[in-house]
């Protein structure tokens, strides 16, 4: 069994379509928080389990077979949740049941002096995927390019992108990375460890977003640089969660430090073309 947690979110889900076009649906089976959620998916012969990172005893069964089960990486910290304790009894189990290979999806600012707290983060998770004695894969994505639309909503309606100093970010698409994933899922290609940057050959900052933006909507979109302290005390009086406030000051730092400036060539190797550029993903988006 090719096993996918998180398969009711963004790349989750996208991972499992990919995955259909590539096996047999009853190799496939998704671990879900809400199985309930996902008849249409048991409906067509996918097998669906309740799996939650909190419930070693719902891992176990959700992950029974597993030949290689694909763990995405948890959001707990936006909300003060400890992702950290997450995936340690995620890889403890993975360990006991004997899964062939753990796929983790890692980031491109994995790294334990990251300024950015997922990217340290990650690198702890790596650390203990490399103690486990599993096969393992860290996938180490771009910035997710549905996030600068996320992040900067407001911005791009009002015409202004605002928030600290920031640098170049390589960014990619769900879409492109879960079919990378679901290829490396399948085993079309084996890679120990880290991956290369999963990234496409741009970088782009917030100036560039802004001038690509207003060439697509022919709207004049500028790009307001603001102090932190700014930036901050706008999200708290917007009762921001205080995990997310981290987050959100951690990606500019680390932005500005240059640790999302990591364009490469392997996620297109992997496609076999081009990934999504950002001025079709803001194209293709409600500006």
């Amino acid at each position: 069994m090719l096993i996918v947690t998180g398969a009711t979110g963004q790349l989750g889900r996208r991972v499992v379509d990919h995955l259909r076009t590539l096996v047999p649906t009853g190799r496939i089976g998704i671990s879900t928080r809400n199985p309930a959620q996902e008849a249409k998916l048991a409906e067509a012969g996918i097998r669906v389990r309740r799996g939650d990172y909190d419930d070693a005893f719902s891992l176990r069964h959700a992950w029974e077979g597993a030949e290689r089960v694909l763990l995405v990486s948890s959001n707990a910290a936006a909300n003060g949740g400890d992702p950290l304790a997450q995936h340690r009894v995620a890889i403890e189990v993975a360990r006991e049941i004997g899964v062939g290979r753990l796929l983790y999806t890692s980031q491109i600012s994995a790294s334990s002096e990251s300024q950015f707290p997922p990217g340290r983060d990650h690198a702890a998770t790596e650390a203990m995927l490399a103690e486990s004695g599993l096969a393992w894969t860290a996938l180490r994505h771009g910035f997710y390019a549905e996030r600068a639309l996320g992040m900067n909503a407001r911005g791009f309606a009002q015409g202004r992108l605002s928030g600290p100093q920031d640098g170049r970010v390589a960014w990619a698409t769900h879409e492109d990375l879960a079919e990378v994933d679901a290829r490396l899922l399948a085993g079309d290609e084996i890679i120990d460890g880290p991956t290369p940057p999963l990234t496409g050959t741009e970088t782009l900052d917030l100036a560039d977003l802004a001038r690509l933006a207003s060439d697509v909507t022919g709207r004049a979109i500028t790009r307001d640089v603001v102090s932190e302290e700014e930036m901050e005390r706008a999200a708290r009086q917007n009762d921001v969660p205080e995990g997310a406030i981290a987050i959100m000051l951690g990606y500019f730092r680390a932005a500005r430090a240059g640790e999302f400036d990591r364009p490469d060539p392997t996620l297109a190797r992997l496609l076999g073309r081009d990934p999504v550029p950002m001025r079709d993903v803001l194209a293709n988006a409600s500006l």
